[in-house]
């Protein structure tokens, strides 16, 4: 592992925001999906301003829809990663991008926290650093969200929120994205 895999603190250099599968269908049936919309919205709005990659995924795309409408039209040029697989890991387009863009850290963010979250969380540990975005994943329910965050937790994952990994990867109040981002921040 690099030097930067053992930092405590998470660098933009190598990271990628990470958004799995929050998809037209699924939405619905989500858990304080209001809360999670915003924080995704506001990360990606983020990253841009920072200059990190995102990568967006979608679970079978012709059964659960297309990504909602709320990202789309913040990233009308990014091309979203259809997966069968739980794990974005079971995409080779996923690999090849993260291989592609040299990242070594994973922010991520989504849904299922149970389930797409996770599998990929915990095949990712071994190889990234990886940090979950409490306050920007979900499930269908509370109990789901909580076991999913537990298990990734234990298995070195580490649990961030939204405010929290913005001023972060900021790290400097003089900075000009720091400027950029102060509406975010509020």
């Amino acid at each position: 592992m690099s030097k930067s895999l053992h930092s405590k603190l998470i660098t933009r250099e190598g990271a990628a925001l990470i958004v799995i599968d929050v998809q037209e269908k699924l939405l619905p049936k989500i858990a304080e999906k209001e809360k999670l919309v915003d924080n995704i919205v506001k990360l990606i709005k983020f990253a841009k301003i920072i200059n990190i990659p995102i990568i967006l995924t979608e679970q079978y795309p012709k059964g659960l829809g297309h990504t909602i409408k709320e990202i789309n039209e913040i990233l009308p040029d990014l091309h979203p990663i259809e997966k069968t697989t739980f794990s974005c890991f079971g995409s080779e387009e996923f690999k090849e991008q993260l291989s592609k863009m040299r990242i070594s850290t994973l922010i991520i963010t989504g849904v299922e926290t149970h389930v797409c979250v996770s599998q990929t969380v915990l095949e990712g540990v071994d190889k990234f650093k990886v940090c979950v975005i409490s306050d920007a994943v979900s499930s269908r329910t509370k109990e789901n969200w909580h076991i999913g965050l537990e298990r990734m937790r234990e298995n070195r994952a580490i649990i961030s929120s939204t405010e929290m990994i913005m001023y972060e990867l900021l790290g400097d109040a003089k900075t000009k994205e720091f400027k950029e981002s102060l509406d975010l921040l509020k």
